[in-house]
């Protein structure tokens, strides 16, 4: 192995000896590198479900619909920035890229503690910075593009979804660290004075009560702590592959390059914003990705030449089989981890009231379970199975696992929309919290386990110079989830009609069980489960 300073120009992994002196021990700090920056990535895109829920206990003067909003902007931005993401690590460099990436995020993070100790911040503030955010959600396809060249084809399950897999854990970290730390002046004078809750809340270590000093401001300085450290480490500790990245140039080069795909990203994630006023949801999100990739286009020089050959992917059939499939599985979690805080508040806060004429309204629950206290578990089960889902697609097969948790979700999607329907139109919605979170926790544990089957395909399917665009590409497509399932759930709700949000996701993952049959499981199948 053949290394100047931070890059390595002799990466030969599918040979055993070269792995086994070199290769595996290279690979190894990378990944674990990787896995928490990409967790902390996880945290400071996803934060809105939760500040959005604790914004609403607190009095901001917000819709329920302008919060929604807010969660599925990050979403939106998130999912839009994977696409440039997806195609930076053959121009820039692993090290360069995960470096900055990571870096980046602090602006989000220190933008929004600042933000949330001013209840009359107004709303354009908190959607640039929920913009902003997506920064955090564009990182997985870089990262997933970076490891997955590391690692030899036997051991893509395993790689990729342990670096997905615990850096999803950025979910469930956050959805316990923000409670928590919302409950004491962390940061001092330095961080503001507290608000005091207008309606009772709830975290891990029990309920609080309205009039409890919160310093909300925390959800988004607290991150800083971690970030600062992890930028240093992998600039110290991550390799560029000149095989993979021949001509990145010099870092400040690297940068420049980076900024100007997230810049373009970020356009396009606005314009799609607007354009959700003129026309439907459907409509409006493939132009935004159109709109992406022909941006991406406009760049000068080496880095278009770069681009246009990545883009090569978009004619192989596999491809597109895979984004689909990929989506009903990453999709899902992200769209879920989304919208559940909020789902829970707004379906369980609230009780229908039948007054003696017969007239019925909806007024609030008392006894309603907290979203901050339960909405963790969903995605912490999701995310703690998803290498063991890599793990038993290596040793089966990734095609076979992906049909079995698809009938699973199908099922799942079909009973908790039932539930959904109960709750929200009851007298007394709590007898049915604890289905619906059972059903919910099992389409968490399905998804995850369908990531790790999906990434395992990719990984066979695709070769060496595929395989990162191509898992940058299906995971930016499928993280369009956490704005669709926000606004589609939202919607619904909006309407009294929630369950007709589950029942469409679960005929989706109906539609995935056929193509995932028809490509990788029947006798004449294109790659047979791969």
């Amino acid at each position: 192995m053949t290394r100047k300073n931070a890059d390595i120009t002799q990466w030969d992994i599918e040979t055993p000896d070269f792995w086994e002196s070199d290769g595996k021990r290279v690979a190894t700090r990378n990944l674990w590198i990787s896995i928490p920056s990409l967790l902390l990535g996880f945290a400071v895109w996803l934060m809105w479900g939760m500040i959005t829920t604790q914004m609403q206990n607190l009095g901001f003067a917000f819709t329920v619909n302008e919060l929604f909003t807010l969660t599925a902007l990050a979403g939106l931005s998130g999912a839009t920035l994977r696409i440039p993401a997806s195609f930076m690590i053959r121009i820039a460099g692993g090290r360069n890229t995960i470096f900055l990436t990571t870096a980046m995020l602090i602006i989000p993070a220190l933008g929004t503690g600042m933000a949330l100790m001013n209840p009359g911040t107004p709303l354009w503030v908190f959607q640039l910075l929920a913009l902003l955010s997506g920064i955090g959600g564009g990182n997985f396809a870089c990262s997933m593009s970076n490891i997955s060249s590391f690692f030899p084809k036997k051991q893509q399950g395993y790689a990729l979804g342990m670096n997905a897999g615990l850096g999803n854990f950025g979910v469930t970290t956050m959805q316990i660290l923000i409670p928590l730390v919302m409950t004491t002046g962390l940061f001092g004078a330095v961080a503001g004075g507290p608000m005091a809750l207008e309606s009772a809340s709830g975290t891990l270590i029990g309920r609080i009560d309205a009039g409890t000093d919160t310093w909300i401001q925390n959800a988004g300085l607290v991150w800083l702590v971690f970030l600062i450290p992890l930028a240093f480490a992998g600039w110290f500790g991550m390799n560029n592959l000149r095989s993979i990245t021949p001509s990145p140039g010099t870092p400040l080069s690297a940068f420049g390059k980076i900024f100007g795909l997230y810049m373009l990203g970020l356009i396009a994630s606005v314009v799609g914003m607007v354009a959700l006023d003129w026309v439907s949801m459907w409509v409006a999100l493939p132009v935004t990705i159109l709109l992406t990739l022909g941006l991406m286009l406009l760049l000068p020089g080496g880095i278009k030449s770069s681009i246009k050959t990545q883009y090569r992917i978009f004619r192989d059939k596999h491809t597109w089989a895979m984004t689909v499939i990929y989506t009903a599985t990453f999709g899902s979690f992200i769209g879920f981890s989304a919208a559940l805080p909020l789902s829970i508040t707004v379906i369980f806060g609230n009780m229908m009231e039948v007054a003696a004429d017969g007239t019925v309204t909806r007024v609030a629950n008392p006894d309603a379970p907290s979203a901050l206290t339960w909405a963790w578990m969903g995605p912490f089960v999701g995310a703690l199975i998803r290498p063991v889902g890599g793990w038993i697609a290596d040793k089966t097969g990734g095609a076979l696992v992906t049909q079995i948790i698809s009938v699973i979700m199908v099922v799942a999607s079909a009973a908790v929309g039932y539930v959904m329907m109960l709750a929200y139109n009851a007298t007394n919605p709590n007898p049915y919290f604890w289905m619906f979170l059972l059903l919910f926790i099992v389409l968490f544990a399905a998804s995850g386990i369908g990531n790790g089957s999906t990434f395992r395909s990719i990984g066979v399917i695709f070769n060496i110079q595929q395989k990162g665009p191509v898992l940058g590409w299906t995971s930016a497509v499928a993280a369009y989830g956490a704005f669709i399932a926000p606004r589609v759930m939202g919607e619904q709700i909006k309407a009294g009609t929630p369950e007709l949000a589950m029942y469409g996701f679960a005929v989706f993952y109906a539609a995935c069980l056929v193509i995932n049959w028809w490509f990788y499981l029947r006798r004449e199948a294109y790659v047979k489960n791969p």
